[in-house]
């Protein structure tokens, strides 16, 4: 590990959306709670989390979002059925997303004033210490996690760095994409960020996913409260102030990305999900053969 690199033990969980492009499914069910296969999105990213090890978990939550943190929770009386009726294969998938005690913490976004804002709501949790951000509409198809990636990159780099993949040119006026420096491997150095570029002033394609590691520093610059694209207060806008200050890398990780935030995504990631599951895969694959 580069001796200057803390460990990264919290990870933060911006869970405060409104759903609005899954309505009326969301109407009343976080949009986080939405299955991918066999489990809810936010399990999916608690668990790229957990297995990158991640000790603290931190969730900025807003208004109707009890059903999180009820997901996480020990549930006595599902547990003594499942264990009476010798279901032990359900009894393991429900212990398993049980979060460990002491581990979880909420903090509360009271109104969306954007992403940088909600990390801005966990600073007093996160502390002084290096710390990630995952996103859950934004999940990673691998063996090994994406988070686990991004680690291995800190470890050797050591500062901030983000998850990249490369976007259509016409499509980088919905992203942060990277202005990038030198190549190291899998990664690059950064030397400009750009919140949501037209095409033709994008300074390259590669554009920044639902992941990040990134040094506490990032508060001072947040607690500015600084409006940017869409009025709204921008983590990219506080991440471009850390350059040439801190070490701050992009890493082209491996893997399928999908955006479960846009109905597509969310189909493409179910789709992807339950053909690599042995349980379903094969009727998954007859489905959409009928369906074509």
């Amino acid at each position: 590990m580069n001796v200057s690199s803390k460990p990264v033990r919290k990870a933060v969980f911006p869970v405060a959306g409104l759903g609005t492009r899954f309505l009326p499914a969301t109407k009343v069910m976080p949009k986080e709670m939405l299955p991918i296969n066999d489990r809810p999105l936010i399990q999916h990213v608690y668990e790229e989390a957990r297995d990158a090890g991640i000790e603290e978990f931190i969730f900025v939550t807003g208004r109707y979002k009890n059903m999180l943190e009820e997901h996480f929770d020990y549930q006595p009386e599902l547990e003594e059925t499942l264990s009476s009726r010798g279901k032990e294969d359900m009894l393991a998938a429900v212990r398993d997303s049980e979060m460990p005690e002491g581990k979880l913490f909420t903090t509360r976004q009271p109104k969306p004033l954007g992403l940088g804002h909600a990390v801005w709501c966990a600073h007093k949790l996160v502390g002084n210490e290096p710390f990630a951000i995952l996103l859950p509409d934004d999940i990673v198809n691998h063996e090994k996690g994406c988070l686990a990636q991004m680690i291995e990159t800190y470890n050797e780099f050591g500062g901030n760095v983000v998850a990249v993949k490369n976007v259509p040119r016409e499509e980088t006026n919905k992203y942060g994409i990277l202005d990038i420096g030198e190549k190291k491997g899998a990664a690059v150095s950064i030397k400009g960020l750009v919140e949501k570029p037209n095409p033709e002033d994008a300074p390259s394609t590669l554009s920044i996913i639902g992941r990040y590691i990134l040094q506490p520093e990032i508060f001072e610059h947040l607690s500015v409260f600084e409006r940017g694209a869409g009025n709204e207060i921008q983590l990219t806008d506080a991440m471009a102030k850390l350059l040439g200050v801190q070490p701050f890398h992009g890493l082209r990780f491996e893997g399928q990305h999908f955006d479960c935030g846009s109905r597509l995504g969310f189909i493409a990631a179910n789709l992807a999900y339950g053909l690599k599951d042995p349980a379903v895969s094969a009727g998954v694959r007859s489905i959409i053969k009928d369906l074509l």
